[in-house]
């Protein structure tokens, strides 16, 4: 399971999209961004969240550590905004939290550094996991410390939001003329030989476990959270094997680059959540 925490303070909310996350302190002393059982998206945009989160993780990519945040009702009373506290209280119990990375830059402020390894890494990943949420316009990414962070998954597994169409999502060709790290010089050939043999039925299974059971019940098909769970991870490999039908486009559009891209201002694609960026040539330390 994830590491599992209890909140202690709600700070502020993140208008971010619709979902509203919130800044919070744990009793760990840590500080994160909860995303909420009960926001419109609903639960399984935090069972994305963990599954792409803690495969990127097992995968050698870099993603900001994950936890489960209790929250109680009482900590929303404070809150004067009447839609964040019903939302607070709508999702007492076990929730999401992002580790906050204070300090951290926008993906344009740093895109330079990105080298053609790691960049097919990240879009042969995003392959996999059928992420439509990493363009330049929105490129859920961040620098910290010197080192790119990949956040955001939650768009991610969007054959979950219909059982009975995942067939289709198998083979589904990956568009990747707008990713924000094709201009990167990808290395797609060579992310595919060092990831694919590492993504099996045992990896998968463990990433999982960290799932909680109460986010993977299924009513509606009367399925256990160990069946579900199992049906990611059927899913997934199955798109694995399929790599005939989604890897040569990839690699195509990795070979013809960023071109017409347009590159956006420095702070333009930063969360708000991090508050303004640091001042031009202020490094973090």
């Amino acid at each position: 399971m994830l590491p599992a925490v209890t909140a202690t303070r709600y700070v502020t909310p993140l208008r971010e999209g619709g979902s509203l996350p919130g800044l919070m302190e744990a009793d760990d002393l840590g500080t994160y961004v909860v995303k909420w059982r009960a926001a419109g998206q609903g639960v399984k945009v935090l069972v994305a969240e963990v599954v792409c989160g803690e495969l990127a993780r097992a995968l050698g990519l870099p993603v900001p550590a994950l936890v489960t945040v209790d929250v109680a009702p009482e900590l929303a009373v404070g809150e004067p905004d009447f839609e964040v506290q019903e939302l607070l209280q709508r999702s007492a119990g076990r929730n999401l939290g992002l580790d906050y990375l204070p300090g951290a830059l926008d993906f344009e402020a740093g895109a330079d550094g990105v080298d053609g390894g790691l960049a097919g890494r990240v879009l042969w990943f995003d392959a996999l996991i059928g992420n439509v949420d990493r363009s330049w316009r929105n490129p859920n990414m961040l620098f910290w410390h010197g080192r790119l962070q990949l956040i955001d998954h939650g768009a991610a597994l969007t054959f979950h939001h219909a059982w009975a169409g995942a067939a289709a999502a198998v083979s589904r060709p990956y568009d990747a003329s707008t990713h924000a790290l094709v201009e990167c010089e990808p290395d797609v050939p060579s992310a595919d030989a060092e990831l694919a043999p590492r993504v099996t039925r045992g990896l998968l299974d463990g990433v999982l476990e960290q799932v909680p059971d109460e986010w993977l019940d299924d009513p509606e098909a009367g399925d256990s959270p160990d069946a579900v769970r199992a049906r990611y991870a059927e899913q997934l490999l199955a798109r694995l094997a399929a790599r005939d039908a989604w890897l040569p486009g990839l690699v195509a559009a990795a070979a013809a680059g960023g071109a017409g891209r347009r590159r956006a201002p420095r702070g333009e694609n930063r969360p708000s959540w991090l508050g303004p960026p640091p001042p031009e040539g202020v490094t973090q330390r």
